[in-house]
């Protein structure tokens, strides 16, 4: 009888061994064949493996990236543009790094740095507990394990987000403590709608803070006619120069000397960008400015007293028994 055929899958020198391929019982336990037997016989290894699903596949090959806390002065490279800088500071979510011609950029916390070539995931550093009586971003001093007082009756309106994060990032402690609520109008020209549904009465006061509120502007014109019809009483209006906020914090604290002048028409925070020489295409760009303006204020002493001082005013105003 001729012998059967090696199968293509089958070593040579597991065929001339004398392969069998009988499933009977075997010394290597329940499930297993003669195959397995002579298999393991022969020092053959099966590349496929006698269980597929067996173990956790899920973990073979996983590159394990360790956490860096992102400490001051630590040198970090950007693999995909090759920016190696060391860390100045963290700030709300990212990173400032500068590179060896004093250049400094600004990046989002997490993965894709290299730290000594290898990859890393960078996060914020655990800052050491303050001892002493702490001060807020303010300037007032901090209440120790005061909770968030129950929101009042009374309200300060801002005219946009950016306005409402700045407020927020230099007076949360204190606002947080009188129980005071910042909203956003997104725009004045939403005021005078906005005053006649709120209906302000005792315990029901409004402070508002608004954009480039000088003599003959636009803003100027839209505040005196948003009042009428409602008791002026319990509103407060207050405005600083600046088109924008992002003007109220001073310009050192950006790394520039003096914030540009933009024509009249063009779109301010474009405008500002373009002639910084910063990326301004994109919403994504203006975004990514402000969160570096902003991560650049620190405390109150960052910001320009022409607003500090209406900030302060409308605090008093609605906090006011």
């Amino acid at each position: 009888m001729r012998a059967a055929a090696r199968p293509a899958w089958m070593p040579e020198a597991v065929a001339r061994a004398g392969y069998r391929r009988r499933v009977t019982a075997s010394p290597l336990g329940p499930g297993s064949s003669d195959r397995d037997l002579d298999d393991r016989a022969s020092g053959y290894v099966d590349p496929y493996g006698a269980d597929v699903l067996g173990g956790d596949w899920r973990a073979r090959g996983r590159v394990v990236v360790p956490e860096v806390p992102a400490e001051k002065d630590l040198v970090v490279e950007l693999p995909d543009s090759g920016f190696v800088g060391a860390v100045v500071r963290v700030e709300l979510g990212t990173v400032l790094l500068e590179d060896r011609r004093g250049r400094v950029r600004v990046f989002p916390l997490g993965g894709g740095f290299l730290v000594e070539g290898a990859p890393v995931i960078l996060t914020a550093p655990v800052a050491a507990k303050p001892t002493g009586r702490q001060r807020t971003a303010s300037g007032s001093f901090a209440v120790d394990e005061q909770r968030a007082r129950v929101a009042r009756g009374s309200r300060i309106w801002v005219e946009g987000r950016h306005d409402a994060e700045l407020v927020e990032q230099v007076w949360g402690d204190d606002l947080r403590v009188e129980g005071v609520v910042v909203e956003y109008l997104e725009g004045v020209d939403h005021l005078a709608e906005r005053l006649r549904e709120f209906d302000p009465a005792p315990g029901r006061r409004v402070g508002v803070l608004v954009d480039h509120l000088v003599a003959g502007s636009k803003e100027e014109r839209l505040t005196r006619e948003a009042l009428r019809g409602v008791d002026a009483r319990h509103v407060l209006v207050v405005g600083h120069p600046y088109i924008d906020v992002w003007a109220a914090v001073k310009p050192a604290r950006v790394g520039i000397e003096a914030w540009p002048d933009v024509p009249r028409g063009e779109e301010w925070k474009t405008g500002v960008l373009r002639r910084l020489g910063w990326p301004h295409a994109t919403q994504a760009d203006t975004a990514a400015a402000w969160r570096r303006i902003r991560g650049s204020v620190r405390s109150f002493a960052d910001l320009d007293p022409a607003l500090l001082g209406r900030v302060e005013e409308l605090i008093d105003f609605v906090t006011a028994p």
